[in-house]
């Protein structure tokens, strides 16, 4: 029996942030999510009418060798809470000349997904205070990361330039994975942040524009 997942949209483009940032990419955003930050800018695609189309995961996987593109970006809403997700990165692994990443919330646990061999590359967010959604992170998850993944602090306010340090600190991150703090778009000056993490001495921290925001309208889908 086919599996199905609810695809939002499906393009290709370049990697707007991240390690691959400037890369091309090829993007499948999933339908749903179980959290509500107050500055998605995906909300359309997380609505219980939001359009989608339902593919198999044979046909997903066949879409992104069709494009030619070795960069996956699974993103949504929120990639893991899909059924059967699992079936879809254990297809995925198995194309080695693919270079999968997962972008995921940090409310969802990735213990069920680290024993996949060659496993996506974790991109997980960490939410700040001005999310709204701080309270549902799963620090458990630092535990699983490696350099091979990232954890991103996607930041509003000078608040949140705090808790992303202390987080950081608390949980020893510097070396461990890769660390990034995003401006939330249009909410704190990217000079800020610069003066903070400078102020502060953050090694091995980078700061991240999101590129696709500059490149095209803030609003803009499919790119």
């Amino acid at each position: 029996m086919s599996v199905f997942f609810n695809i939002a949209e499906k393009f290709i483009s370049i990697n707007g942030e991240g390690v691959k940032a400037g890369q091309t990419a090829v993007f499948i955003r999933f339908t749903g999510c179980n959290l509500c930050c107050s500055y998605c800018d995906t909300k359309w695609a997380n609505e219980k009418n939001a359009p989608y189309e339902k593919m198999t995961a044979e046909k997903i996987v066949d879409y992104i060798k069709s494009t030619g593109i070795k960069n996956v970006t699974l993103t949504g809403g929120e990639p893991l809470i899909q059924d059967n997700i699992k079936l879809l990165l254990e297809l995925i692994a198995k194309e080695k000349e693919l270079c999968c990443e997962i972008e995921t919330n940090g409310s969802v646990d990735l213990k069920r997904f680290s024993d996949i061999v060659n496993r996506p590359s974790f991109t997980m967010d960490y939410k700040l205070p001005s999310s709204g959604m701080e309270e549902y992170m799963l620090t458990e998850n630092f535990k699983l990361l490696t350099l091979r993944d990232t954890v991103k602090f996607v930041s509003g306010s000078h608040e949140d330039l705090n808790r992303a340090k202390e987080i950081m600190d608390k949980f020893e991150l510097y070396g461990r994975v890769n660390l990034y703090i995003s401006p939330v778009f249009g909410s704190i000056q990217p000079v800020k942040i610069v003066k903070f993490m400078t102020k502060n001495k953050m090694n091995d921290v980078n700061l991240q524009l999101q590129m696709h925001k500059i490149i095209w309208d803030a609003d803009m889908k499919g790119v």
